[in-house]
């Protein structure tokens, strides 16, 4: 399983540029507990796939590969808490460490760990087309934004965060994701998958919206770090080209919800 060790790479860069963006003039959390914390979250969520049956014990597996990923977020919060009483000397700055450790773990790595969960959603083909209609989906929202702003847009989404943006780039963006759902669905998914159920025509347009919509948000939220760390790009080793944060942003609270909505049948077999 190779979508391992690339998740483990690029969740030890996105933890570097999470711990960068969150650390404050005078409050900076633990670059260790970051790094550690993220790499135990996407870890944990890889492990339970690479196991075959019966190699663990039963109470482990009765875990379920989503309960790893959450025991691993849980014990990383008593590691947080515990490098901060280790650490103390205000109350104020010690107790804000400890949010920003928590937030920078859940972040950079409970979220990325749901590419790993999304890819094996349900058999191997369906899995796979799971994550590659994700990415599709996503970036087709990226590349409509940016089209679609460019050529008519004039109202400011969010004027003081991302002057860039434009409420009509955001609508392009929607459109762009709902018809490559679309597309995906229609016309990839039959050649990928054998037999593959068919769904109303109207659930993967809603689908490509609500991840249109959470790539959207994702992209501001990281835009929003940014300011408030007062840096224009997530990466300090590649100045200029922005960093991985910078690729995954939209991604990131895309995930999760795309997990959840295959799980529910909303799209998958």
């Amino acid at each position: 399983m190779f979508l391992l060790p690339l998740a483990l790479v690029v969740a030890t860069l996105a933890a570097g540029e999470v711990q960068h963006l969150v650390s404050l003039r005078n409050v900076q959390p633990a670059a260790w507990g970051v790094y550690g914390g993220t790499l135990l979250v996407v870890a944990a969520s890889g492990i339970p796939y690479l196991l075959a049956p019966g190699t663990i014990t039963a109470a482990a597996e009765n875990v379920g590969p989503l309960g790893w990923t959450l025991l691993a977020l849980s014990i990383f919060v008593g590691v947080a808490l515990t490098i901060e009483i280790l650490r103390f000397e205000q109350a104020e700055t010690a107790a804000l460490r400890a949010a920003l450790s928590v937030f920078a773990v859940a972040y950079a790595g409970g979220c990325l760990a749901f590419l790993i969960h999304l890819r094996f959603v349900e058999n191997r083909w369906w899995g796979a087309f799971a994550l590659i209609a994700l990415l599709v989906i996503v970036k087709m929202g990226d590349i409509g934004a940016y089209t679609v702003g460019r050529l008519v847009g004039r109202h400011k989404l969010a004027p003081k965060l991302s002057p860039g943006k434009t409420v009509e780039g955001f609508l392009g963006s929607l459109a762009f994701s709902a018809l490559a759902s679309l597309a995906l669905f229609e016309l990839l998914a039959p050649r990928m998958i054998d037999n593959p159920p068919a769904a109303p025509w109207w659930r993967y347009v809603a689908f490509g919206l609500i991840l249109g919509m959470a790539g959207v948000v994702g992209d501001l939220a990281e835009s929003m770090l940014k300011r408030a760390a007062g840096v224009k790009d997530s990466s300090r080793w590649m100045p200029g080209y922005g960093g991985v944060l910078d690729m995954l942003d939209s991604l990131l609270l895309a995930a999760p919800l795309a997990y959840l909505l295959w799980t529910m049948g909303m799209v998958g077999p």
